[in-house]
């Protein structure tokens, strides 16, 4: 994990670079968290599952929508390159996108060594994931067009 002692604005020109170098899937579909007791683990869920996550009580299973699930997301993912500083970009970006379309996010994160580290999977409601997709990939966009 990386430490940067920047300004506000030169950790925003970093993670815009970051944001521009990042490889960047959206996930067809919608998906959602679905609630198991903790005793049951659903393994049977470890081929579609993007992220399992648990607390004293639960597990809690982030994959593709089904009936019983509550809150629909538009998922998309992260792969940072390998030697990036991408220290405080999940607030950087949850703020902005906060800031520009007033939506909250879900963030998990992962890791995985052959790919550069650290991969975020993003939720977002599915009434606003239009707008948050075309949002993401205008700034991937302008910080491109500044670097070419």
């Amino acid at each position: 994990m990386d430490v940067s002692r920047e300004t506000p604005e030169l950790t925003h020109q970093r993670l815009l670079r970051v944001l521009a170098a990042a490889e960047f899937q959206v996930y067809p579909g919608p998906y959602g968290y679905r609630e198991y007791p903790l005793a049951e683990f659903p393994a049977d869920l470890a081929a579609e599952a993007l992220a399992f996550v648990r607390d004293a009580e639960v597990w809690s299973v982030l994959g593709p929508a089904t009936p019983d699930v509550g809150e629909l997301l538009r998922i998309f993912a992260f792969h940072f390159p390998h030697g990036v500083d991408n220290s405080g970009f999940v607030g950087w970006l949850a703020r902005h996108l906060k800031a520009t379309l007033g939506t909250g996010v879900v963030v998990v994160c992962g890791y995985n060594h052959a790919r550069g580290g650290v991969f975020d999977y993003w939720g977002v409601p599915v009434s606003v994931a239009d707008e948050v997709l075309a949002e993401v990939q205008s700034l991937r966009s302008r910080e491109r067009g500044s670097t070419a």
